[in-house]
């Protein structure tokens, strides 16, 4: 029997998905979490041998929870649960150690093809996923820049629309300070401008938009 817990903040899909793997005999759905407070008191009581994690959940990109979960929980296995499809996304998630990547549009019959995978230990990736990953071009991205904190504050206000001096006065910097750290992520995203990397980071899930 595996044991499945399921992470997602969308109730519609928390519970179609539940119903989903229920229909499974093999399967035992033995946590259902709506936050990562929820999640993380379930796993400490629970024994769970797979993870259905939505990659954004409660206004975080839940990539960087993979790490951190993987190495408290040893024998646990993540299948990361996404609607993103850019090649930078899926390569950093199975980077940070998620055995499967799953799109909310797969069948059926592939969500449950992926449990059985991963449960075994082999890696699984929906067939939308692999399409995506057989055509990586040479150019561009291959995986999510690795942001500091303060760079991803930068970013985040000045996708807000503030100006240098507004940052710095907001995050109580110098300019200079805010100058450098927009520097670094037109190097880091690899675009020409700052408006672009930020395009890139709200499409990979990094900043919200509001």
């Amino acid at each position: 029997m595996i044991k499945v817990a399921i992470t997602d903040d969308h109730p519609l899909l928390l519970e179609g998905m539940r119903n989903i793997l229920e229909n499974n005999k093999n399967i035992e759905v033995v946590g259902c979490f709506k936050n990562v407070s929820e999640m993380n008191v379930g796993l400490k009581n629970q024994l769970v041998d797979i993870l259905l994690l939505d990659i954004n959940l409660e206004e975080i990109n839940t990539i960087e929870l993979i790490n951190p979960l993987k190495k408290k929980y040893n024998n646990l296995q993540i299948i990361m649960l996404s609607v993103h499809n850019e090649l930078p996304v899926i390569n950093s998630t199975l980077a940070e150690g998620a055995l499967g990547y799953i799109q909310k549009n797969a069948s059926v019959s592939e969500i449950m093809e992926g449990f059985v995978t991963v449960h075994s230990g082999k890696q699984f990736l929906c067939t939308k996923t692999k399409a995506i990953i057989d055509k990586k071009s040479a150019d561009g991205l291959n995986h999510i820049p690795k942001l500091t904190r303060r760079e991803k504050e930068v970013l985040i206000e000045a996708g807000k629309g503030l100006t240098t001096n507004q940052i710095a006065v907001k995050l109580f910097i110098s300019p200079h300070t805010v100058e450098s750290h927009r520097k670094n992520l037109i190097e880091k995203f690899q675009t020409s401008n700052l408006s672009s990397a930020i395009k890139l980071a709200i499409e990979y899930g990094l900043i919200i938009r509001e």
